[in-house]
């Protein structure tokens, strides 16, 4: 099995969840883990929040040893704000600290922060060095292809983080402009794989073990990253490393198991989070889950009525098996 190094952090593969607001929490962290993925990416936080001790930050912030290794990702735009909270957070336990530049999320963007910094890569500059040298951990950026069709510079961006000091880059192949639509443009991140001698983590449409192989060999990426991907299907990382080494694809969870993680994921959102926002938060999760099943669009209907865990495991175990 190949690994892949982050600066001073080996990884025991290359394969990366990659970091989704409102997904990538602890619980599903963990479960991904446990399927083998390489590195897990926490919900990015915000700079700004962090900053005037937002109560709402805390829980993002929550990293459990069993985790290890994972990059905890910032975002916003002031290269003071952003070193000064790295720096006052770095005791915490990540490995890695991860700057966020590819958000398309319009509040984000407004600001000047996520994707918006594709367009300033004076700033992005001052971001990665100010914070490189404020902590010792490794930083690493997420970027996009470009902002838009007019502005398509993933690899100058990555050069200038390289030079900042950045120790790897994750790209995903889509503008701002396209959020998930379409197609990933997998030159775009071969072209950032030649214009840099750091790593490269290459991130759109990688849903098998077959096309994470595809990725690696179409554009010389070091690592693959899978957002959309492990949405319903932490399963997926054991699928990647199953056909990395072998060739073959291990058998699909039955709807035994898929229901009996999404009960453990249900009681580890309500031991993390409390029974209300768990079982609420568990609601899209099950959607998920159960997309593609025999009668999913009813229970997706109903899944969103469900206030407890004991209504949750009634309706999953008339509806499933």
């Amino acid at each position: 099995m190949k690994t892949l190094t982050i600066g001073n952090v080996e990884l025991p593969n290359r394969y990366v969840l990659a970091p989704m607001a409102g997904v990538t929490d602890l619980p599903f962290r963990l479960l991904c883990k446990e399927q083998g993925a390489g590195l897990l990416c926490m919900e990015m936080i915000s700079a700004k929040a962090l900053r005037y001790k937002n109560k709402n930050t805390k829980a993002l912030l929550a990293i459990d040893p069993r985790e290890y290794p994972v990059s905890l990702q910032l975002f916003g735009e002031d290269p003071d704000i952003i070193s000064e909270q790295a720096k006052r957070i770095e005791e915490l336990p990540f490995q890695i600290l991860d700057i966020n530049m590819g958000c398309p999320v319009p509040k984000v963007v407004r600001n000047g922060e996520g994707s918006a910094l594709m367009k300033d890569p004076k700033r992005i500059y001052d971001i990665v060095y100010k914070t490189a040298r404020a902590i010792k951990k490794p930083v690493t950026i997420k970027i996009r292809k470009g902002f838009d069709d007019t502005c398509i510079n993933a690899p100058e961006i990555a050069k200038v983080a390289e030079e900042a000091g950045a120790a790897a880059i994750a790209v995903h192949g889509r503008t701002r402009e396209q959020y998930y639509s379409g197609n990933a443009d997998w030159e775009i991140i071969r072209k950032v794989k030649e214009a840099v001698k750091i790593p490269v983590i290459g991130n759109g449409d990688v849903t098998s073990g077959q096309k994470a192989l595809d990725m690696f060999e179409q554009t010389g990426c070091d690592g693959v990253m899978i957002g959309r991907g492990c949405q319903g299907n932490p399963w997926i990382f054991r699928e990647l490393l199953a056909y990395e080494e072998t060739g073959s694809i291990p058998e699909r969870p039955g709807t035994d198991q898929i229901r009996e993680t999404m009960l453990r994921h249900a009681r580890l959102q309500i031991e993390f989070k409390g029974d209300y926002i768990g079982i609420r938060e568990m609601r899209k999760h099950v959607a998920w889950y159960t997309k593609g099943m025999q009668g999913s669009a009813k229970l997706r209907d109903e899944i969103n009525q469900v206030e407890s865990y004991e209504e949750l495991e009634n309706l999953l175990m008339e509806k499933i098996g």
